[in-house]
């Protein structure tokens, strides 16, 4: 098998499998409650589908649109998602309390998993022509500027947990580059520290952090969602109930297909379906971070790690949410959770990083050594070869007629 091609095999194959997966959760959290509530139980599972197949086909057409023509087009994408995240704010219907989504007709889009994807391009544009930043002050011109920019925006809708993951991929395509680690912690404790901010002046997120502490001392209030998931991720043993057995999806787990996916994915298959799920993301992320490091196009390398980081960073905090050792964000599981506007972005980031891929095994094979030689060299192009051969027969002419 090819340099590479292994990578991009199960990068294809984690992510269909995800894909797949996800539709049977969806289905299995929403089909019994919506029949009790005599709605529709594949209502659900076919938005869904729909929005996986619209995922789809935009992952095939990334996978083949060179995609050094994003570094062109980064600019103008920016743009765009700045515009939307200004205009949902005032234009978007309110949901729970959070203006983060524009309906067009039938459809829903969150112009904030937009934003992620457009910051991913434009950073990884900016430091493929650059230095990598290695001072706060380079930080902050102009990368800070415009990732605060989007984080400002994003906060105010408000999401909180879009936010964290922004700034986790941000760090990634920072590592890549070639931050020094004292830069990178200096700037992961300004985060920190203007994240707590964001936590203490917003009282529903000060109660969110506090029943993150101790849920138990409010388990039929704040600390609620918190308690179930638990419950749910306990009561599955090692096998789990069986799919579509949970009882915790009727009316007991809020956002159950949703941001707690996996507490269901854990009460009806138990440990080894749930460390099933985190070993396929352990998969995406070997396979994503090898095409980064393989990759000799500066802006291909910082964009697929860019990417990887994003999908696996909204990974982990979505799990680390559900397992109880971080406060509930509200971001989805990418792949397996309901929301269309994530499996959308999430499956351009495949589309992409299967075109980064493709590109450097296609550099490889330019570069096909010539096996008649011993030393398993390349062959030298036939002018430089007959104009060498030329040289050395003149040298010989001028030998003998000395």
């Amino acid at each position: 098998m090819r340099r590479g091609q292994l990578e991009s095999t199960l990068l294809v194959l984690v992510t269909l499998g995800l894909v797949a997966f996800g539709l049977v959760m969806v289905y299995s959290a929403t089909s019994a409650p919506a029949a009790l509530g005599e709605s529709d139980p594949g209502y659900y599972l076919k938005r869904q589908s729909v929005y996986a197949l619209v995922g789809l086909g935009l992952m095939m057409v990334l996978t083949r649109v060179p995609f050094r023509v994003l570094r062109y087009v980064s600019p103008l994408l920016l743009g765009t998602a700045a515009a939307l995240c200004v205009f949902v704010l005032v234009a978007g219907e309110p949901v729970n309390g959070a203006r983060r989504w524009l309906t067009l007709g039938s459809a829903v889009f969150q112009p904030s998993e937009l934003a992620k994807l457009a910051v991913a391009l434009w950073v990884a544009a900016y430091l493929s022509g650059r230095r990598a930043p290695r001072t706060l002050g380079e930080l902050m011109r102009p990368i800070g500027f415009v990732v605060g920019a989007f984080c400002l925006l994003v906060i105010l809708e408000p999401d909180l947990g879009t936010t964290i993951t922004l700034l986790i991929m941000v760090g990634g395509l920072l590592v890549v580059a070639g931050s020094p680690l004292r830069l990178l912690g200096a700037a992961g404790a300004l985060a920190v520290a203007l994240g707590v901010a964001a936590i203490w002046i917003e009282p529903y997120r000060r109660e969110r952090f506090f029943a993150f502490l101790h849920p138990w001392q409010d388990a039929q209030g704040d600390g609620y969602q918190a308690v179930q998931a638990t419950i749910g991720l306990g009561s599955g043993g090692w096998f789990g109930r069986g799919l579509g057995e949970s009882v915790l999806k009727l009316f007991y787990l809020p956002e159950a297909h949703t941001d707690m996916i996996f507490a269901i994915i854990g009460e009806e298959l138990g440990l080894v379906g749930a460390t099933a799920v985190l070993a396929a993301y352990g998969v995406f992320a070997w396979a994503g971070y090898s095409i980064a490091l393989a990759t000799r196009d500066p802006f291909g390398k910082a964009l697929a790690a860019g990417l990887t980081t994003l999908v696996c960073g909204q990974a982990v905090v979505n799990l680390a949410a559900v397992l109880g050792v971080a406060p509930l964000t509200g971001i989805p599981l990418p792949f397996v959770s309901a929301g269309g506007s994530s499996l959308l972005i999430s499956l351009a980031a495949v589309g992409i990083l299967l075109n980064i891929a493709g590109d450097d095994g296609a550099q490889a094979r330019a570069r096909v050594p010539d096996r008649g030689r011993r030393n398993g060299g390349t062959r030298a192009p036939v002018a430089r070869r007959r104009r060498r051969a030329g040289s050395a027969g003149r040298a010989r002419d001028v030998r003998r007629a000395g």
